[in-house]
């Protein structure tokens, strides 16, 4: 007979294992001998050890809900129990037998946050009948109707409360969505009363407009003319049938006088063309220090241009912006080589990195190793899980690399 801690061997080959309520036999073994016999039912009960290992970890972690939970236990338990393996049967079934108290408290903590997702329900329909109440107060005709649909959507996709609270609260915000509809209406029917009014003030400004139209005043009369469409606008519109007329009067008045100033302005461009040529001279200058290769010889080079430039006065408007763009375009390349160089050597910034590929590093291993388990006890479910978390984690660590390598 050949014995060990938890079990034993008779003569007769038949293996026997230990629990607390005595010896009861688990299989024979006669092709092997007595030690064999013990191992290969001891690798049973790791089997069964890593089994309930691995649903502890789950319950521990909360992947699986308490039903589920509880329903993994009595099975798990109950095989245990009635397991022909040898080995601390006992110590599982009270490994087993501790989660449902681990279960018990995870079940309070889901009626918990249920409740605690009702009343986060109750708050936000409490926040959205408040602002459909102050919309039902204001004077936002272009908007508020558009916000009370979104509140309105936003309600129904809330989940309901209590019976009593949810009627409360949708009457009120009911109540808030018709009078304000009510308030709309009345507004646009005051609205077309207004246009009648908008069509005397209008033709007055159209008068005026064309008055203004001969002046050579360039100053004070461009000042007049935004006085005049300031009024204009303010006056609101008038009835559909006259608004387009009275605007093309008033526009072809502006457009008088604005295409004898633009003449005007043109022949003083003339005076500036040879300006343009020098600061076209000098962009060639500016642009020929790109690709930088010295960023202090380049910004000393380009303070001394920019300099020059001031110097030489304006030039004709339609060169302004191209000339001035290209100029902006040499002084932000300098300026983003010089913030480049910094971020390449932010000491700060390559420790975070350096730091965060350490913690990828080390999660994956962690990962791997509980793949290893997972593989060895044969739980296709926590193996694909596992299998897609390592797939996530290694190209988030690639990523990390990349990133950390840009500061090396």
């Amino acid at each position: 007979m050949t014995t060990s801690e938890w079990g034993r061997v008779a003569d007769d080959g038949t293996v026997y294992v230990r629990t607390a309520d005595g010896e009861r036999a688990v299989g024979q073994y006669p092709e092997g001998s007595p030690d064999e016999a013990l191992a290969f039912f001891a690798k049973r009960y790791d089997e069964l050890a890593g089994s309930v290992h691995l649903l502890e970890q789950r319950i521990n972690a909360g992947v699986v809900s308490p039903d589920e939970g509880a329903e993994s236990v009595r099975n798990l338990r109950t095989q245990v129990v009635e397991a022909n393996a040898v080995g601390d049967l006992t110590s599982l079934v009270g490994k087993l037998d501790s989660l449902l108290p681990v279960i018990s408290q995870q079940r309070q903590a889901r009626r918990a946050e249920r409740a605690e997702k009702a009343a986060a329900a109750k708050a936000e329909k409490e926040r959205l009948v408040g602002e459909a109440e102050k919309l039902a107060e204001s004077s936002d005709w272009r908007n508020g109707a558009n916000r009370l649909r979104q509140l309105l959507d936003a309600w129904k996709a809330l989940p309901r409360i209590d019976r009593a609270a949810d009627d409360q609260l949708w009457r009120r915000f009911s109540s808030a969505r018709t009078s304000y509809t009510r308030r709309r209406k009345t507004h646009f029917a005051e609205q077309n009363e207004k246009r009648e009014g908008a069509r005397v003030v209008k033709k007055r400004l159209v008068t005026e407009a064309e008055a203004l139209a001969g002046s050579r005043e360039w100053g004070p009369t461009s000042g007049s003319y935004r006085d005049l469409m300031r009024r204009w606008k303010a006056a609101g519109p008038a009835p559909r049938d006259v608004e387009d007329e009275l605007w093309a009067r008033f526009r072809a008045a502006q457009d008088t006088f604005f295409g004898a100033r633009d003449e005007a302005m043109a022949a003083q461009d003339s005076e500036f063309a040879a300006n343009g040529e020098a600061k076209e001279k000098l962009l060639a200058e500016a642009e020929a220090l790109l690709p930088v290769t010295d960023v202090e010889a380049a910004k000393r080079s380009i303070r001394e241009i920019a300099d020059r430039w001031d110097a030489v006065g304006k030039v004709p408007r339609e060169k302004i912006r191209p000339l001035e763009d290209r100029m902006r375009a040499v002084e932000q390349a300098i300026r983003g080589i010089e913030e480049e160089k910094w971020r390449r050597t932010d000491p700060e910034k390559s420790a975070r990195a350096d730091d965060l590929v350490a913690k990828l590093q080390d999660a994956i291993t962690q990962v791997e190793a509980d793949l290893d388990q997972a593989r060895a006890a044969g739980d296709q479910k926590r193996i694909a899980a596992l299998e897609d978390d390592l797939a996530s984690r290694r190209a988030f660590l690639e990523t990390a690399q990349r990133a950390s390598a840009d500061f090396s």
